[in-house]
C-alpha cells in the first residue's frame, strides 16, 4: 500500500513539472484577502481550482521562469524556507482551507524540488491517518522537537491554526533575528578580509618593485622600509605556508567546535566578554529564551517543557545553563522570576516582567512583550555597530596602506632631502 501510495505521489510532481506556475490573489470565504502560488494548465483552469475552495480570484499571472534556467532546481532546503511555509500553512488554515489540501496546493506550488519531495510525503502520511506533529518527526533536519511539539499540542487542543499562527510568527522572529546577528558579524568580517587581501597584493607586488629601485640607491634604508621589505620577503618566500596554515587552523576549529561541548561552551562565554559584540549576543539570548518561552506556554506547552525548549533555543551556553538552573528550580516550586534572580545574568526589566505575568496570570504576554523589545534593541544595536565600525575600518585601513606607502616613499624623500 505504502509502495502504491508512493508511486501516485511520484506521478504527481512529474504531472507537476509539466504544468505552469501561477501566482494567485483572491478573497477568502470570511472575505480576508489571501495569496498564494498554485501549479496549472491555464489561468482558466487554476480559476476553477480556486473558486472551488471557496475563493474569488482577483489577479492571476503566471510566474515568470529563472534567467538561463537557474534556481529552479533542488536547493537546499533553509530554516527561512520552513519559516515560509509555515506562514503559508497557517494562511490557508485561517482561510479554511482543509490541513492534507493545504499541504498539497503548497508541495504543489514550491519551485524548490527538494521541498516538493518533502511536502509530499507529508501530505502522503497525512492522508493515511498519521498525525502532522509525526509526520513533521520523520524529517527532524527541517523540523526540530520544539516545532514538532507545539504542533502536537495543536493537534491536542484541536486550535491547530492558531497554534500554526503562533509559530509562524516565531519562526519569523527567529530568523529576523538571526539575520540581524549574521549582518553584524558579516561587515567587519568582509572589511578584514578585503583588507587583508589587498595588504598581501602590495607586499608580494608593489614593494619588491620599490625595492629593485632602492637597491640602486647605494645607501642604507630607513628601518621602517627594511622592517617592510622584510615582511614582504617572508609573503613572497612563504606565502602558500600561511595561507595553508590559515585553511588548516579554520578547518580543525570548525571540526572541534562542531564536535567539542567544551570547546563551544567555552566560546560562548568568553565572546560575551568582548565589547559591544557581548552586549548585543546578550540581548539576542534574551529575546529567543523570552519569544521562545512565550511562544510555547501560550501553546499550552507546560512550563518545564517550556523552558527545556527555551534553553535549547537560547544560541548560547551561559544562558542555556542559566536557564536550566532556572528549569530546576520552578520544578522544585520555586516562582520562575526568583530563580531567574538567582542566576545573576537576566535584566532587571526582564525579571520585573515575569514578576507582573505570574501575578498577572499572563506570563506568556509579558514574555512577548520583553521578546519584542529586545529584538527592537538588538536591532538597534547592528545599526549602532555598523555606524561605529564603518569609521574605525577606514581608519585602520588607512593605517595599513598609509603605512606601506609611507615606508616605500621615505628612501625617496631621504635622498631629496640630501640632493
Amino acid at each position: 500500500m505504502a509502495i502504491t501510495t508512493t508511486k501516485k505521489s511520484a506521478k504527481k510532481l512529474n504531472k507537476v513539472k509539466e504544468q505552469e506556475i501561477f501566482i494567485w490573489h483572491g478573497v477568502n470565504r470570511k472575505g480576508k484577502k489571501i495569496n498564494g502560488e498554485l501549479p496549472a494548465n491555464s489561468i482558466i483552469e487554476l480559476k476553477a481550482q480556486l473558486r472551488k475552495q471557496g475563493i474569488t480570484p482577483s489577479r492571476v499571472k503566471k510566474k515568470a521562469k529563472p534567467l538561463f534556467g537557474l534556481g529552479g532546481g533542488d536547493k537546499a532546503i533553509t530554516p527561512g524556507d520552513i519559516a515560509v511555509i509555515t506562514r503559508q500553512i497557517a494562511t490557508m488554515l485561517g482561510a479554511g482551507v482543509p490541513l492534507v489540501q493545504t499541504i498539497q496546493m503548497i508541495g504543489k506550488g514550491h519551485d524548490n524540488g527538494k521541498m516538493r519531495k518533502l511536502l509530499a510525503d507529508v501530505e502522503s502520511k497525512l492522508s493515511s491517518g498519521i498525525p502532522l506533529s509525526d509526520c513533521l518527526r520523520d524529517h527532524p533536519l527541517y523540523f526540530d522537537d520544539l516545532y514538532c511539539d507545539l504542533v502536537a499540542s495543536g493537534e491536542q487542543s484541536g486550535s491547530l491554526e492558531t497554534i500554526y499562527g503562533r509559530i509562524a510568527t516565531y519562526k519569523e522572529k527567529a530568523e529576523a533575528l538571526k539575520s540581524k546577528i549574521k549582518k553584524a558579524m558579516t561587515y567587519p568580517i568582509a572589511v578584514c578580509i578585503i583588507a587583508f587581501v589587498v595588504t598581501s597584493i602590495l607586499l608580494i607586488f608593489v614593494v619588491p618593485v620599490f625595492q629593485e629601485v632602492f637597491s640602486s640607491f647605494g645607501a642604507e634604508l630607513p628601518a621602517f622600509t627594511l622592517f617592510v621589505i622584510g615582511i614582504s620577503d617572508f609573503m613572497q618566500s612563504y606565502w602558500y605556508l600561511g595561507l595553508a596554515g590559515i585553511f588548516t587552523f579554520s578547518f580543525l576549529f570548525k571540526r572541534a567546535h562542531r564536535n567539542s561541548l567544551k570547546l563551544r561552551d567555552t566560546v560562548d562565554k568568553n565572546i560575551l566578554k568582548l565589547p559591544v559584540i557581548g552586549n548585543l549576543l546578550e540581548k539576542a539570548a534574551v529575546a529567543r529564551y523570552a519569544r521562545t518561552l512565550s511562544t510555547t506556554f501560550a501553546a499550552g506547552v507546560p512550563l518545564i517543557d517550556a523552558l527545556a525548549s527555551a534553553a535549547g533555543a537560547s544560541g548560547n551556553a551561559v544562558f542555556r545553563d542559566a536557564i536550566l538552573e532556572v528549569r530546576t528550580e520552578v520544578s522544585s516550586g520555586m516562582q520562575m522570576n526568583l530563580a531567574m534572580r538567582n542566576c545573576k545574568i537576566f535584566p532587571d526589566m526582564v525579571i520585573q516582567m515575569v514578576a507582573i505575568g505570574e501575578e498577572s496570570g499572563a506570563v506568556d504576554d509579558m514574555l512577548s512583550k520583553v521578546a519584542n523589545v529586545y529584538e527592537q534593541q538588538v536591532d538597534d544595536a547592528v545599526d549602532g555597530l555598523t555606524a561605529l565600525l564603518e569609521p574605525l575600518i577606514m581608519a585602520v585601513l588607512g593605517v595599513v596602506i598609509g603605512g606601506l606607502i609611507i615606508a616605500m616613499y621615505l628612501p625617496i624623500f631621504q635622498i631629496g632631502a640630501i640632493v
